[in-house]
């Protein structure tokens, strides 16, 4: 069978381990949250409604996309942009080529960092490989100009970091919306794995700083999430209907592998 990622892939490891994805998605909430196009994910109204909803479904549409064969996770991604063009013509306008750009560089940039705090640093060759997937991804979208290698991704990134971001009225209501569905301490702790990922920029931005009480945690949670509290504190982290979604990507990598 033909897959989409290869099964020993980099990738799947990247995105097979729950503690991991959390970390992607907590750095992609916030610099989501200072993009200048996201008033197009205010404008079905479905995001600020349910923002761990929309988290999770779009963690789903990753997986799919990294765990299936060929076929489905070709599938996933004209869903994916069958959707988008849902939206852009209920508007009547297109969503830029940049904004897709940036969401895609979100996901490459956050996988490597996710797992290069909680594991270990990547290889060039690694790197590369959490490129060239998401590259793919967004060529079968049609996504125009996307980089043809890493290093000519890495200075189109830093373009995008500086002309694609500002605080906006979106962004304070944004991070209320966080605030309310994810309760006062729970927020907090999204706060604090934000400081560990996000670029100066988005830091910046967000006025959320750069020291976290979470870093000197990291280490020892990398050594002992193997037992049981780590494993209670994981899915602590998050509302009780998410933590079945949370268990559920730890099982998909124990099945990958």
């Amino acid at each position: 069978m033909e897959y989409f990622v290869a099964q020993d892939s980099v990738v799947r490891t990247i995105w097979g381990k729950a503690d991991t994805v959390l970390f992607i998605f907590a750095g992609a909430a916030a610099e989501f949250a200072v993009n200048k196009a996201v008033d197009w994910l205010y404008f079905t109204g479905r995001l600020p409604a349910d923002p761990l909803g929309r988290l999770f479904s779009t963690v789903e549409y990753a997986r799919r996309i990294v765990f299936a064969d060929r076929a489905g996770a070709e599938q996933a991604i004209d869903t994916i942009a069958a959707i988008h063009g849902a939206v852009e013509a209920q508007r009547g306008q297109p969503i830029p080529a940049w904004a897709y750009r940036d969401v895609l560089y979100m996901l490459i940039d956050y996988s490597i960092r996710a797992f290069e705090l909680l594991e270990r640093p990547l290889t060039e060759a690694e790197r590369a490989e959490v490129f060239d997937v998401f590259g793919r991804v967004g060529r079968r979208m049609g996504v125009p100009d996307i980089p043809a290698t890493y290093a000519a991704w890495l200075p189109d990134r830093q373009r995008h970091l500086e002309q694609d971001l500002e605080h906006s009225a979106c962004t304070t209501d944004l991070y209320r919306q966080y605030r309310r569905h994810l309760g006062p301490v729970r927020y907090q702790l999204l706060l604090q794995g934000q400081r560990l990922v996000v670029p100066a920029g988005v830091s910046r931005l967000l006025a959320i700083g750069r020291r976290s009480w979470l870093g000197p945690v990291v280490p020892f949670y990398r050594a002992t999430r193997h037992l049981r509290l780590s494993q209670w504190a994981k899915t602590s982290l998050l509302p009780l209907e998410y933590r079945a979604q949370i268990a559920s990507l730890d099982v998909m990598n124990q099945v990958a592998s």
